[in-house]
C-alpha cells in the first residue's frame, strides 16, 4: 500500500490500522469524510485487505488486478470502476511507455491502483491537498485529479510529438534523407499507442461529465467538463497527427519514386551516350578488308572526332532535356 489517508473537512487523517473504523469515525463527524488508497501493482493477497475493508465487488476487484485493460467506466452495484491508459514520452528515443491506472470509486472511499512504472500521480495528491476548495466535493474529486494528470500528460506529449513530426515532414524533402521509410514507420506505431489511449479516454471522460454513472455535484461538474473538453482535443490531434505520418509516408515514398526516376533517366543518357564509340569500335573490329577509311592516312583520328562529336551533341541533349 503506497498511500492510505482519509480526509475529513479538509484534515488528512493518516490510517495505520483497521480503515473501516477510521472512516467510520471520520464520517461520524463530517458526512463528507472519505478514505483515498494508493497502490501500485498489488497481488491478490495485498489487495483482499482493502477490497474486504471497503466490501469491493467481486469484478471490480478482478479488474483491478488483471490490468492490460482498454480505458473504460463501468458501475458494480454502488461502486464505479474507471480505467485508465497512463502514458510517458522519452522524445530522445522517440519511445512512447504506457501504464494503466484503476479507479475504485465509492461514497466514501477512492482506490487507485497504478500498473506500470508511469506515475501521473505523484502531484494529484498534493495539488487537491493544497486545493480544499476542491476537496470539498468530496471523493469524485480524486477522480477529477487523476483525469486531469493524465490529460494534461497527454496534452504534453501530442506537442512532443506533434514537434517530432513537424521535423520529419521537414526531412522528407531534404536530399540527403535516406531509409527514412522505417523511421516514419516505426514513429507511427508510437503514435498509434496515443491514439489507442486518447480516444477510449475522451468517451470515459465525456460520461463522466454527462454525470449519468459518477454522482457529481453541480458545483464540480464544470472541473470535469472540462477535463472532457481537454480530452475530446487531444484525442482530435492524435487522429491528426496518426493521418499526418500516413501522408508524410506517402510524401516520402513518392519522393524516392522521383529520385529512382531521375537515377534511371541519368543511367540511360550515360548508356547512349557509351553506345556511340561502343558501335564504331564494335564495327572497326569486324576485321573486314574493305572498309571505308581503313587504309587512310586520316581514318583513325576522323573516327575519334565522329565519336567525340556525336557524344558531345547527346550529352548537350540530354542536359538541355534535364536527364544529366
Amino acid at each position: 500500500m503506497t498511500e492510505c489517508a482519509i480526509y475529513r473537512a479538509n484534515d488528512r487523517i493518516e490510517v495505520d490500522g483497521d480503515i473501516s473504523d477510521a472512516l467510520d469515525a471520520a464520517l461520524a463527524e463530517d458526512p463528507e469524510a472519505f478514505c483515498w488508497i494508493d497502490l501500485h501493482e498489488p497481488t491478490e493477497e495485498e489487495f483482499a485487505l482493502a477490497s474486504r475493508e471497503l466490501e469491493l465487488h467481486p469484478l471490480a476487484v478482478e479488474d483491478v488486478l488483471s490490468a492490460h485493460q482498454r480505458p473504460k467506466l463501468e458501475r458494480y452495484g454502488t461502486a464505479v470502476l474507471v480505467v485508465l491508459k497512463s502514458l510517458s514520452y522519452d522524445a530522445e528515443n522517440r519511445d512512447v511507455t504506457g501504464g494503466e491506472i484503476m479507479v475504485c470509486l465509492g461514497r466514501n472511499y477512492v482506490v487507485t491502483v497504478r500498473h506500470g512504472d508511469v506515475d501521473p500521480l505523484k502531484t494529484v495528491r498534493r495539488r487537491l491537498e493544497a486545493e480544499p476548495e476542491l476537496l470539498r466535493f468530496g471523493s469524485p474529486v480524486v477522480l477529477y485529479g487523476v483525469l486531469d494528470a493524465v490529460v494534461d500528460d497527454y496534452v504534453d506529449i501530442v506537442d512532443a510529438v506533434q514537434e517530432e513530426v513537424t521535423r520529419m515532414e521537414e526531412r522528407v524533402f531534404v536530399e540527403q534523407a535516406r531509409r527514412l521509410a522505417g523511421e516514419i514507420y516505426a514513429f507511427k506505431r508510437e503514435v498509434m499507442e496515443i491514439h489507442s489511449a486518447a480516444q477510449p479516454m475522451m468517451l470515459v471522460t465525456g460520461a463522466v461529465a454527462a454525470g449519468d454513472t459518477v454522482r457529481v455535484t453541480p458545483e464540480a461538474r464544470p472541473y470535469f467538463r472540462d477535463v472532457a473538453d481537454h480530452s475530446t482535443q487531444v484525442a482530435a490531434r492524435a487522429e491528426a497527427i496518426n493521418e499526418l505520418l500516413g501522408q508524410v509516408m506517402s510524401a516520402y515514398l513518392a519522393q524516392v519514386g522521383v529520385q529512382q526516376n531521375e537515377d534511371g533517366r541519368r543511367i540511360s543518357a550515360w548508356a547512349a551516350i557509351m553506345a556511340i564509340p561502343t558501335m564504331v569500335a564494335g564495327v572497326y573490329g569486324m576485321n573486314f578488308e574493305n572498309m571505308p577509311e581503313l587504309h587512310t592516312r586520316w581514318g583513325y583520328p576522323v573516327a575519334l572526332f565522329f565519336i567525340l562529336s556525336a557524344c558531345a551533341v547527346l550529352y548537350a541533349l540530354f542536359k538541355r532535356s534535364r536527364w544529366l
